[in-house]
């Protein structure tokens, strides 16, 4: 290679490797600044879509498992109040029991009945009263057949739309005192009033019915609240896993990325000093032009 003065190639050459090998720095820098390996779509294209497609299916999942946890709180809501109507039903049938003897008068039953229709009317109140976020739970408005989020509640967990994966519905019968067919909401029929001895014994079968109707209210809150507990558990492992691999592909190994990067420093040191020698190298012409 002759001596030139026009065209320094070897500071060019020098400059360009500083160029490559310092960029290489700058996204080690990077890299190691914001703990990712992918930064931009640059660094990887297909990782970067793949990644950004986990990390919406993470926090989808993680809102799915508040979902169901509502869900579990509201079922807890319902099975508090019905375990009050347990205690209601529990009192009214010791009055029928206690009316259906011959031991009592005519006026001592119907002081009976006012208690058993007090207890009756608190029963309809409370299951009127029951809600959750302003969502009746007991009066009878989430125990239809339609599967339309009108007749039963849905509860949406997953990252569709599918009814096999996504969500099911939550089906919880009513229980006023009318609905269990109980105190003088119920009408005329058994159970309505225990004012006489015979009207008390026929109420003790209809009051069996009624906490057996109640009882399984309760078994399908519980059922479900189990399935919900299930679900929660499924979500989040999904979750975990989930971000277990967007973290495989997004997060930077940081051993190897210090490795890379003393290794960048190095060779950029080392192309500075050299891009320096080579700046020098036209000055041996002028030594030559001065003699």
């Amino acid at each position: 290679m002759g001596l030139v003065i026009n065209h320094n190639l070897m500071a060019m050459n020098a400059a360009r490797s500083l160029s490559f090998t310092y960029g290489r720095l700058a996204t080690s820098v990077q890299r190691l600044a914001s703990g990712l390996r992918v930064n931009s779509a640059a660094d990887d294209a297909a990782g970067l879509a793949v990644r950004e497609m986990m990390r919406t299916d993470i926090r989808v999942l993680n809102q799915g498992v508040r979902n169901a946890n509502d869900a579990m709180s509201m079922i807890q809501t319902a099975d508090g109040a019905l375990s009050v109507i347990d205690e209601k039903l529990t009192r009214m049938k010791e009055l029928a029991e206690q009316a259906a003897t011959g031991t009592y008068t005519t006026a001592q039953r119907l002081i009976m009945d006012s208690e058993y229709q007090a207890m009756a009317s608190e029963i309809t109140r409370i299951a009127n009263a029951t809600d959750f976020n302003g969502v009746k739970l007991l009066d009878g408005s989430l125990s239809g057949s339609a599967l339309n989020g009108t007749e039963q509640m849905k509860i949406h967990f997953g990252t569709g739309n599918s009814s096999a994966e996504d969500y099911y519905y939550v089906k919880i019968g009513g229980a006023t005192a009318s609905a269990l067919g109980v105190g003088s909401a119920a009408g005329t029929g058994a159970g309505s009033t225990i004012s006489t001895q015979s009207a008390a014994q026929v109420a003790l079968e209809a009051l069996d019915s009624a906490i057996t109707l109640k009882d399984n209210i309760r078994a399908n809150l519980g059922a479900l609240a189990n399935r919900l507990a299930n679900t929660v558990s499924n979500l989040s492992i999904q979750a975990e896993n989930l971000q277990s691999a967007e973290s495989r592909i997004s997060d930077v190994d940081v051993a190897t990325e210090m490795t890379e990067f003393t290794r960048n420093q190095i060779l950029v040191q080392a192309g500075v000093a050299m891009l320096a020698q080579a700046n020098t190298l036209p000055q041996l012409a002028l030594r030559l032009l001065g003699g």
